[in-house]
């Protein structure tokens, strides 16, 4: 049966890429990725030749590349798909195309592999048996205020993506809304210069307010439980 592959590719350290998702990517006969640059460049590294078909699947052309791919999927090829970095519907496209396809009676294989969410949630020594991944907060201070508030009362951890440029305003909001919690602030995981900064949402404020960031950052906010709250 036809299969959509789904490919997590590495987050930033090449050495992180799967056997398995090499295998794979010099099997199928097309290639769905965010940017085929970016994706060239990884066949390149890894001596993978290019696919028959090669093409884009991002957020600005998400509907007609995915009527591309079933098309595809139902002439009997086999398609990957794959983003930039991590794994495709993550904060990434790929939701609606892995739908549309178990829709339509094909298989659909996730190959695992690296993933900021997970990593940033060990990293960060807060309690990973229950968590919920947010993706991007607003930017605008109201919104942003109210995403946080839906998640004010509950126990699980907490992680969100964020703007290198916006972190400061998303701790403040968060010490706001949520009161003084445990956090970490994850930069560039997997790369050269990786840092994962750990403490009280106060603390961490005071060390992010008004310096400059550079790469992208996972935000790790614990749960409502005592244990993780600073003593007023």
């Amino acid at each position: 049966m036809p299969t959509l592959f789904v490919i997590a590719t590495p987050i930033g350290n090449l050495e992180d890429m799967s056997f398995r998702a090499v295998r794979i990517l010099g099997e199928v006969q097309a290639l769905a990725c965010e940017d085929t640059r970016r994706t060239r460049t990884l066949l390149t590294h890894f001596d993978i030749p290019s696919p028959k078909h090669i093409f884009s699947y991002h957020e600005h052309n998400e509907e007609r590349a995915g009527h591309g791919i079933l098309k595809l999927l139902s002439e009997g090829e086999d398609i990957a798909l794959c983003s930039d970095g991590g794994y495709p519907g993550v904060s990434d496209p790929g939701y609606r195309i892995v739908h549309e396809a178990i829709e339509n009676g094909f298989e659909v294989q996730v190959i695992p592999g690296a993933g900021a969410v997970t990593m940033a949630l060990v990293a960060s020594g807060l309690p990973s048996s229950s968590y919920t991944f947010k993706g991007f907060p607003p930017r605008k201070p109201g919104p942003r205020k109210r995403f946080l508030e839906m998640e004010k009362d509950v126990p699980h951890t907490l992680i969100f993506f964020e703007s290198p440029f916006r972190v400061a305003k998303l701790l403040d909001a968060a010490l706001s809304v949520l009161g003084n919690r445990k956090a970490a602030v994850c930069i560039e995981l997997t790369k050269m210069y990786e840092q994962v900064h750990r403490g009280f949402l106060e603390e961490l404020l005071e060390q992010f307010e008004g310096k400059k960031i550079r790469g992208e950052v996972t935000v790790v906010i614990s749960g409502n439980h005592p244990k993780f709250i600073a003593p007023c």
